[in-house]
């Protein structure tokens, strides 16, 4: 089954104040394309990576106060779960997409990780377009272009990968919500099969 673009209305949803309005309106608007999103990606992830990949969409089940501020489908080679294993991702704030490689907090591939990014800095600065973006923390909306990254910083990166429990490495694209791309299904998929292509080399790397 073919994806479904994003619109403003759910971008919107990260507006909504309260967590139940919030939540009510992700579940009914966003969490749908997700799941077909999830759907529609897996194939491509399991032949690219040969080796069976499985999607999870963000359930946001633990929060009780708080609304959250994105919400996303992730792709792991593990069947339950994909926090603490390096995973593919597509989500959204009310400001943008991201379409991400992500090694987050939880997982005990950080430091397989971190010797990656500092032995083959100068591999991945020429691989790694200008315009990807790179981010430590998963929670924030803001990340550093790779075009303004010194050889220097990938080193800053991975200490910090490895002597921050917190810390975690996340690197890809992000589409601005009046992005035209998020207006069409196909050019869309076409833009995150790309993307995760180009992430490869940053997968592969991350497992021992």
């Amino acid at each position: 089954m073919p994806i479904i673009p994003f619109n403003h209305k759910d971008f919107d949803t990260f507006l909504i104040p309260g967590l139940t309005p919030r939540m009510t309106s992700l579940i009914e608007h966003v969490r749908p394309k997700l799941n077909l999103l999830g759907e529609a990606i897996q194939p491509f992830l399991s032949t690219m990576t040969g080796e069976p990949m499985y999607a999870h969409v963000a359930k946001h089940a633990r929060r009780t106060i708080n609304p959250p501020n994105d919400t996303w489908v992730a792709w792991s080679n593990n069947k339950r779960g994909y926090k603490a294993h390096p995973h593919f991702q597509v989500g959204m704030f009310a400001s943008h997409v991201f379409i991400l490689f992500a090694v987050i907090y939880e997982s005990d591939n950080k430091t397989i990780a971190a010797h990656y990014l500092k032995s083959k800095k100068r591999e991945i600065k020429k691989f790694i377009p200008e315009h990807y973006v790179w981010s430590m923390d998963h929670m924030e909306p803001e990340a550093k272009s790779h075009g303004s990254l010194k050889l220097s910083d990938f080193d800053l990166m991975a200490d910090q990968l490895i002597q921050v429990k917190k810390s975690e490495l996340l690197c890809g694209i992000h589409l601005d919500k009046n992005d035209p791309i998020l207006a069409d299904a196909d050019k869309l998929q076409a833009t995150i099969e790309d993307t995760f292509t180009t992430l490869i080399p940053l997968y592969r790397n991350s497992f021992a």
